[in-house]
Formats: structure tokens, sequence, C-alpha cells
């Protein structure tokens, strides 16, 4: 009886060890289908590959080019000229000239180091810590690469995103002169939140504040003058 059972059991190894290497085959033959090629009549924008295994050629769009449809987007245009109101302002002010040296930290795309050239501000700096070429460059905004008192103006729209934002307005202060200007956009706040910002500016005064529109949103305006470190 024990026989009869262990050839039995034996019959069902042999049976699900063919199953298996047939299924195994079947599968290994298969092609996938990400990597049947696909129709090349299809629009450029369709072409991008489905897997790691499509090897057609990829097109890539040279940075100049890339650029200019970037430049001539409705975004970018409605942003830089909502940057350029903001400069206007500061302009009229008296706080902005065209021989003004601009610094603008964590400036992303370049939106405001745009709309500064294009109102004929002659020398625009704009660092992030990726770069966005050729409107700005990589740099850490707590360890800017500029010596002390380079620049007239300061910008930065990013000052409460800062990992260190005392380090971060320090640095903005260093790298402005005697009397120059630390600018300071943030989302609409009061007359508490506004304390806190200009207490991470240890060398500079308070000049003024106002609410702004800029980008489609309320924003608070913070103007700092820098003074002789003690």
């Amino acid at each position: 009886m024990e026989r009869h059972i262990q050839r039995f059991l034996n019959k069902v190894s042999l049976l699900s060890i063919t199953i298996a290497t047939i299924t195994l085959l079947f599968l290994f033959l298969q092609t996938p289908e990400t990597c049947i090629p696909h129709d090349t009549t299809l629009k450029p924008h369709l072409r991008f590959p489905k897997s790691t295994c499509d090897s057609s050629p990829r097109h890539y769009l040279p940075l100049p080019k890339k650029n200019t449809r970037l430049w001539s987007s409705k975004s970018w245009i409605t942003q830089v000229s909502s940057f350029t109101q903001l400069f206007t302002q500061l302009y009229k002010m008296g706080l902005l000239k065209k021989h003004s040296k601009v610094l603008c930290v964590s400036a992303g795309a370049g939106h405001e180091v745009m709309a500064l050239s294009k109102m004929g501000v002659e020398d625009v700096t704009g660092v992030e810590v990726i770069e966005s070429l050729p409107l700005v460059s990589k740099a850490d905004p707590h360890n800017l690469p500029f010596f002390d008192g380079a620049f007239d103006v300061a910008f930065t729209g990013h000052l409460v995103e800062a990992l260190y934002p005392r380090r971060y307005a320090g640095e903005m202060e260093r790298t402005v002169r005697e009397g120059g200007v630390c600018v300071v956009v943030v989302d609409e706040c009061g007359d508490e939140e506004v304390k806190e910002i200009v207490w991470l500016f240890r060398r500079s005064r308070l000049v003024g504040t106002s609410n702004v529109t800029l980008n489609r949103r309320r924003v608070t305006r913070i103007i700092l003058r820098t003074i002789a470190s003690a």
C-alpha cells in the first residue's frame, strides 16, 4: 500500500515539475508588449519610451531652444511682468537704480532676474541650489560665494523656506554694502511676523513694509537697510 502511494506522489511531483518548466519557458519566450517598437508615425510628444527596453532614438531639445520655448510661455511672461511691477515700485522709491548691482537669492528659474534685466538694470546675479542657465547660477544661499558688500540690493522671496533662516539672512546682509538694502517678500502677514523676520537681520534696520500682489497672491514686502557692523 505504501509503495502505491509513493508511486502516486512521484507521478504528481513529475507532473508539477513539467507544468512549471513549460510555464517558465512560455514566459521566457514571450516578448513584453512594452518592448515592441511603437508606431513611428505618432506625434513627437507621444514617442517617449514606454520602458527601459525601448531603445528608440530620443529627441533632446538644446538649452537655447528650451529656454526660448519656456520664456515665451504665458505663465513665464505673467510672472516676469508681476516681478517688474514689484521692482518698479522700488525704482520709484529710489532704492533701485539702473546701475545698481542686484543679487536675487533663491531665484528659482530666474523670473526676477529677467524682470530686472528687462528694466535696464545693468548688473543682476541670480543664485539657486540648482542652476538654471543662463539666468541663475548654482550657489548655496547659506554660504554665498561673493565678497562682503559686493551688491547694492539683495532680494529674496524664499527666506521662510530656508533651512537656516538666520544664516540665510546673514549672508544677504554680508553681501550687501553698507547703506544698501535687503528686500524680502513673504506671504501676507501681520506686525508680529514682520518683527520675527526683521530680527533675523542683525545688521539692518527696517525701512518699511507694504502688502502688495505678486504672481496673483498677496504678499508682504519688507525692506531693510544695512548699517555698519559693530
